[in-house]
């Protein structure tokens, strides 16, 4: 199957290419076009429905009309002269904000990207009311609610739309205003990042091309690569948008954002493996034509590449058994898209490889002639001549590092992104005057059973019970719906609601007044963001312990499967899971020793597990699978490691550094969530290309020698190498010197 793909895409290479091109850019045009139709950002909504605060949600909608969709937020106003508020001055914000509050609010000319005809409209009429009067009636607030999706760019210039009129009114009444919450704080925020952003992003698109100029000497080899995974990527990305789309799936807001960090990384990855290889047996075989090498290589390193891709692919769709619906639609999202990524490493790249031929290393000499050994020579020759040395040394390294994993916290603190921005600056300046959480209460719901009606009196045994819990600096008053079918409590924490402290308060203190306060008859829920983020911590915990050995089972099978034995993805599963446990340990001390910060984000064990588990098990099948065909030919096991070394380290090296960059760049956004994904996963690559792949698991395989394939050995004198005489050739007269001092058969480094 694999032979057949590569083996049709080398022959018909013009084809290919004007099949990928063309599909591929419609699929980015659809797929940016619909992006903010298939996401939604309330982290609520992806709990299941038997939690607490998501059976809160569903009563806040059903009962009291609140929308799936709407956009809290806070406006401060107060005198520009810095005067207390009078009378007059809170009769005349009160008619401005009813004024407001009958004003349809039009959305102006999209500025998105795609089609205006695909590009939704949001003009709506804004929810305002007041809301209260800080203590030295420094200012007053309202509350204000906009209906849409917080991450597309319609909404945000709905937002800025609504925000002019906003200040334009009290302007004229000589007061300043201040927005603060939802939607502004992530306008504000986005604005600030977006030149940040766009500079990470050019830096590490020149940070590549620079890299493979360096390792190729190459223009088109420096640019082929990324302009193809850029047309896979947009083609992934419509794919995995018009699924959801027609399956009705929500995809949280950052799983855009993922998927193009890891096909770009795993992209030029799966290029550089078929360029190193191409370039290697174009410099063994000058020759054949180059399209004949390409259709070689492709297929042999297809199956490597096919393998490695299967592994990330099993890795997250196992996320389809999380609870936590974030994780439930990120792992399938991620998994389709890599297997875009894989059809077209099978067929785009190799037909690219075809049509460029020997042209792909132009201007470089580099064919010509034969390399030195270098440093993945010497690497090699070290490798085989101390391998006990460094599995003790790579295993004591890891184990440092892995240390830090005893201390771990979790942590659900989704701000720290906008200070600076005039939000933070809000948010400030209320939090002086008022609790940190009069602006995002917590809410809790109480129904009556079989269609009883509730009135204020009969659920005053719950206010009061909450007024009374350390930690509450406020409860609002009862306010019922319009049937008299529920009631709404709003509780107001000291603590800021997306703190440890507020967690530990609704999980602990607040619902056990809530479960013992509620009158017979009745049913109540707690909501809010605390509730939920208690809620989230216990389903992440659960998916934790669910995921985390399904995946490795998958992985190992896959390994088996690749590796035709069973010694040998022992070793490898054992080598990733203590480089997962290194990544952690070492990210925990960084955010939590370092950088001072309360835990490592909630999200980071598991999708770090995933990233660095599945995407490093990459490098270990490729030098995996080039020990073993190594191991075919005549000699000794130690000079088949070493050789295995020489031609695959440059290839891993190069790859590691671009995927750990790819990643890095997320070390830069706004979101605390991502920053801590980016660099934890960029350092679990490099850990994993650097210490696993190229040094204790080739280490490994000279300590075990051809036993490592157990129970299906490759032989010593006859292998698949030898009925291949077209691989034969200038790649297999050099001496390899043993750590006796002899010389026994090897190749020269062909990286």
């Amino acid at each position: 199957m694999i032979r057949a793909l590569t083996g049709f895409s080398t022959r018909n290479p013009w084809k290919v290419i004007l099949v990928w091109s063309v599909v591929g850019l419609f699929l980015a045009l659809l797929g940016q076009s619909l992006l903010f139709r298939v996401t939604q950002s309330q982290s609520g909504d992806f709990l299941p429905a038997t939690y607490d605060s998501a059976a809160a949600l569903r009563i806040a909608e059903e009962k009291f009309g609140a929308k799936p969709d709407a956009n809290a937020m806070t406006v401060l106003v107060a005198r520009t002269d810095g005067k207390p508020l009078t009378g007059a001055d809170e009769r005349r914000i009160g008619r401005v904000a009813a004024e407001l509050g009958r004003r349809r609010v039009e959305m102006p000319e999209p500025s998105g990207d795609g089609p205006a005809f695909l590009a939704k409209d949001y003009s709506q009429t804004p929810k305002v009311s007041p809301a209260m009067v800080a203590p030295d009636r420094g200012f007053e607030l309202l509350s204000v609610q906009l209906t849409g999706n917080a991450t597309d760019p319609g909404m945000h210039d709905l937002y800025r739309a609504f925000r002019d009129e906003v200040k334009h009114e009290f302007a004229g009444a000589q007061m300043r205003t201040g927005f603060t919450g939802g939607l502004a704080g992530l306008v504000d925020t986005t604005e600030a990042e977006k030149t940040t952003g766009d500079v990470v992003s050019a830096l590490m698109v020149g940070l590549i091309v620079l890299i493979n100029i360096l390792v190729f000497r190459s223009v088109l080899a420096a640019f082929v690569p990324l302009l193809a995974v850029a047309v896979i990527s947009g083609a992934a990305l419509g794919t995995v948008v018009c699924a959801a789309l027609v399956t009705g799936i929500d995809l949280d807001t950052s799983t855009p954002n993922l998927i193009g960090v890891v096909l770009i990384g795993i992209g030029v990855d799966y290029f550089l493996f078929l360029l190193f290889r191409f370039r290697e047996q174009l410099r063994a075989h000058p020759d054949l034509p180059a399209r004949a090498v390409a259709a070689e290589v492709t297929g042999r390193v297809g199956t490597a590449i096919t393998s490695a891709a299967l592994t990330i692919v099993a890795a997250f769709a196992t996320l389809g058994i999380a609870s936590f619906g974030q994780f439930r639609v990120l792992g399938p999202a991620i998994a389709v898209s890599v297997l875009v990524m894989l059809l077209a490493s099978l067929t785009f790249m190799p037909a690219l490889l075809a049509v460029t031929g020997r042209r792909m290393f132009w201007p470089s000499r580099s064919l010509r002639r034969e390399p030195r050994p270098g440093a993945a020579g010497r690497l090699g020759d070290l490798v085989a001549r101390r391998p006990l040395t460094l599995v003790v040394a790579s295993v004591a390294l890891l184990g440092a590092l892995a240390a830090g994993a005893a201390g771990v916290r979790t942590d659900f603190d989704q701000t720290g992104g906008d200070e600076g921005t005039a939000a933070a600056a809000t948010a400030a300046e209320i939090n002086r005057a008022l609790p940190a959480g009069v602006s995002d209460p917590t809410t809790v719901y109480v129904t009556a059973e079989q269609g009883r009606t509730l009135t204020t009196r009969s659920v005053d045994a719950l206010p009061r019970a909450l007024a009374k819990v350390q930690g509450v600096g406020k409860v609002g008053s009862t306010v019922l719906n319009q049937d008299r079918s529920a009631a709404r409590i709003d509780v107001y924490l000291t603590a800021d609601t997306q703190s440890r402290q507020a967690r530990d308060l609704i999980s602990g203190p607040v619902r056990e007044a809530v479960a013992l306060s509620t009158p017979a008859g009745m049913e109540a829920h707690v909501g809010g963001t605390a509730a939920i983020f208690a809620d989230i911590s216990t389903a992440v915990d659960h998916d934790l312990k669910t995921v985390f050995p399904v995946a490795a089972g998958l992985i190992a099978l896959i390994l088996i499967v690749l590796l035709r034995s069973l010694l040998a993805p022992a070793v490898l599963m054992i080598a990733v899971g203590l480089g997962f446990a290194a990544t952690l340990g070492a990210s925990a001390l960084f955010f939590q020793q370092l950088l001072d910060k309360p835990g490592v984000n909630f999200v980071l064990p598991l999708v770090l597990f995933l990233f660095v588990v599945a995407l490093g098990t990459d490098y270990n099948i490729l030098i995996s699978d080039r020990i073993r065909e190594e191991m075919e030919r005549p000699g000794t096991a130690r000079a088949a490691v070493s050789r295995a070394v020489r031609h695959t380290a440059p290839a891993i090296a190069t790859a590691g550094v671009v995927l750990a960059a790819s990643f890095g760049s997320l070390a830069v956004n706004a979101a605390p969530a991502t920053q801590q994904i980016g660099f934890a996963t960029g350092l679990g690559i490099l850990l994993s290309a650097f210490v696993l792949s190229l040094v204790l698991v080739p280490a490994l395989a000279v300590l075990l020698g051809r036993g490592i394939w157990w129970p299906v050995r490759p032989g010593r004198g006859k292998g698949r190498h030898q009925a291949e005489p077209w691989e034969g050739g200038r790649a297999h007269d050099e001496a390899f010197p043993r750590p006796d001092g002899a010389l026994e058969p090897g190749p020269r480094n062909a990286s």
